[in-house]
C-alpha cells in the first residue's frame, strides 16, 4: 500500500531520511517481518519433528503481505483489539488447515521483539554504509589539508596556529570509532527472542532451546541468552544511545562550520548551487549554512529520545505494556532522523569549499599575539626559566593588544628577551606560523591509515 505523501502527517513520512530508510519502516515491511517470523517459527517445528514439514512450507510460501494484507490484519484488529493475534488470525486464513501450526509455543512479543531485531540488523547496515561514506568525503580533506595552516580557537578567540587537516582528522577518528561501535553493536547486541509468555520457553515443549537457535539462525540474528516475556531493554537502549551519540558527533562537526561560515570569519562553506538555489525569500544574497542547521536541530530531537529510550529500561514483573507505545515512535523515528543528519553531513563534507587565503588572513589579524606561546617556548629552551617567560610575554602581549601593535615590535624592545634569543630567530617564529604545529601531520597520517582500515574491513 503506498502512501500519499501529501496527506502525510509526519515529516519523517516525507521529509526526512532516504526512501530506503523510510521503506523499511513501514508498515508494510514491518507486517512483512511479521510474517517470516512467524514462519521461521513454523520452520523450527518442523525440523524438531512438532509439525509435519508441508504445514512450515505452506506458511512459509503465504508469508508475504500479497497475502496477508495490512487492511486484512486491520480489520481483524478493529473487532479483537490486538494487534498480533489479528496478524496471526489473517495469516491462518490464508494457509487453511495449517493455520493452526502458526504462533505455536509464542507470545507477542517473541514476534514483535524478533522481527524489530531483523529491521534494526538492517537500518544499521544502512547507518555503516553511510557512515562509510561520510568517512571517505573526510579522508579526502585531510589528505588535501594535511599542510593548511589555520588558526586555532579556544573560548571563541584566537589561540594558536593550527591544522586544518588535524582539525577534520578529529572528526574522522571519532566517526571510526562510531563505526566500530556500530559494527560491535549489530553483531552483538540485535538479538531476537522467543521466550513465551513470562520467559521459561515452557510453551515451546521439549525442543524449546533448538526451535530458538534454528529460528534465529533463519532469521540471521543472534538469540538472547534469557529474558522474560521482554528482551531486555537496556540492550536496545544500548543500541539506541550509540545512535544518538553519533547523532551529537555529527552536531559538534556541524556545529563548528557554521562557526567557520560567519562572514566574519569566512573559512569554509557548505556546497550552494548558486545557478538555482536560494537563501532567503527576501534577502537574494543569501548563502547560509542551512544543512549544517539542519543536522544541529535534528540532533536535538535525538538526544530528547534519550530519555524514553532510558525510562523503557523499567518494566514490571515479567512484562508490562509501558514501553511499547512510545516504541512505535521511538524505532523509525530515532533511525530516519539519523538517516537524514547522516546524508545531510555527507552532502556537506563531499562539496565543502575551503577558502584558504582566508585562513591565512585570519591568522594575521592579530599581528602575531598567537605567536606567543611560541616565543615563550623558544625562550625557555634558550634558558630563560619558564615562569618568567610566561610572564615577560603576557605582558607584553596585553600592551600589543591593548595598543594594536605587532607583538614583534614590541618584543624586540624588551632588552629580557632580545638578550635569550637571536632577532633573526625570532623573525622566524613569527613568519612561519607552519613551524608550529608540533606533530600534527604525524597525528593525521596515524587517523589516515585507521580510517583506512576502517573502510576496508
Amino acid at each position: 500500500m503506498t502512501k500519499d505523501k501529501t496527506s502525510c502527517l509526519h515529516p519523517i513520512d516525507w521529509r526526512y531520511g532516504s526512501e530506503e530508510m523510510r521503506q523499511l519502516f513501514s508498515r508494510e515491511k514491518r507486517l512483512e517481518l511479521l510474517l517470516k517470523v512467524e514462519a521461521a517459527i513454523a520452520y523450527a517445528h518442523a525440523i524438531v519433528g512438532d509439525i509435519p514439514k508441508k504445514a512450515a512450507e505452506e506458511i512459509e510460501k503465504k508469508a508475504s503481505t500479497k497475502f496477508v494484507t495490512l487492511e486484512r490484519v486491520a480489520e481483524i484488529e478493529r473487532e479483537i483489539s490486538h494487534d498480533i493475534a489479528s496478524v496471526v488470525r489473517a495469516f491462518a486464513e490464508q494457509v487453511g488447515e495449517f493455520g493452526a501450526y502458526i504462533h505455536l509455543g509464542a507470545t507477542s512479543n517473541d514476534i514483535i521483539d524478533t522481527a524489530e531485531a531483523v529491521r534494526t540488523k538492517q537500518a544499521l547496515g544502512l547507518i555503516e554504509q553511510r557512515i562509510v561514506k561520510v568517512i571517505q568525503n573526510l579522508i579526502k580533506i585531510v589528505k588535501e589539508h594535511k599542510e593548511t595552516v589555520c588558526i586555532g580557537r579556544t573560548h571563541g578567540s584566537q589561540a594558536v596556529p593550527y591544522s586544518f587537516g588535524h582539525k577534520i582528522a578529529i572528526w574522522l577518528e571519532e566517526l571510526i570509532r562510531h563505526l566500530e561501535n556500530i559494527r560491535y553493536i549489530s553483531q552483538n547486541r540485535v538479538m531476537g527472542k522467543l521466550s513465551g509468555a513470562v520467559g521459561t520457553r515452557a510453551a515451546y515443549g521439549i525442543h524449546a532451546d533448538r526451535i530458538v537457535q534454528i529460528t534465529m539462525d533463519r532469521l540471521g540474528i543472534k538469540p538472547a541468552i534469557i529474558t522474560n516475556q521482554l528482551l531486555s531493554r537496556e540492550i536496545i537502549a544500548e543500541i539506541f544511545l550509540s545512535l544518538i551519540l553519533l547523532a551529537s558527533s555529527l552536531d559538534k562537526f556541524a556545529t563548528e562550520i557554521r562557526n567557520l561560515q560567519r562572514t566574519e570569519i569566512g573559512e569554509v562553506r557548505e556546497p550552494f548551487k548558486s545557478d538555482k538555489q536560494v537563501g532567503s525569500s527576501t534577502m537574494s544574497h543569501k548563502r547560509d549554512p542551512e544543512k549544517s542547521e539542519r543536522i544541529s536541530s535534528l540532533a536535538r530531537m535525538m538526544r530528547g529520545y534519550a530519555t524514553p529510550v532510558l525510562e523503557n529500561i523499567v518494566t514490571w514483573h515479567e512484562r508490562d505494556l509501558a514501553n511499547s507505545a512510545n516504541e512505535r515512535y521511538l524505532h523509525p523515528s530515532i533511525f530516519l532522523t539519523l538517516d537524514q543528519i547522516l546524508l545531510d553531513f555527507d552532502f556537506v563534507t563531499e562539496g565543502l569549499v575551503i577558502n584558504t587565503e582566508k585562513m591565512k588572513e585570519n591568522l594575521n589579524l592579530s599581528k602575531g599575539i598567537v605567536m606567543a606561546e611560541a616565543v615563550m617556548t623558544e625562550l625557555v629552551r634558550n634558558g630563560m626559566n619558564r615562569q618568567v617567560a610566561h610572564e615577560l610575554l603576557r605582558e607584553l602581549s596585553m600592551k600589543a593588544y591593548q595598543e594594536n601593535k605587532p607583538l614583534f615590535d614590541e618584543l624586540k624592545r624588551s632588552k629580557e628577551i632580545m638578550k635569550t634569543i637571536a632577532e633573526k630567530e625570532l623573525k622566524e617564529i613569527f613568519d612561519h606560523p607552519e613551524n608550529y604545529l608540533g606533530t600534527a601531520k604525524e597525528q593525521i597520517e596515524i587517523v589516515l591509515l585507521l580510517a583506512e582500515k576502517a573502510i576496508n574491513k
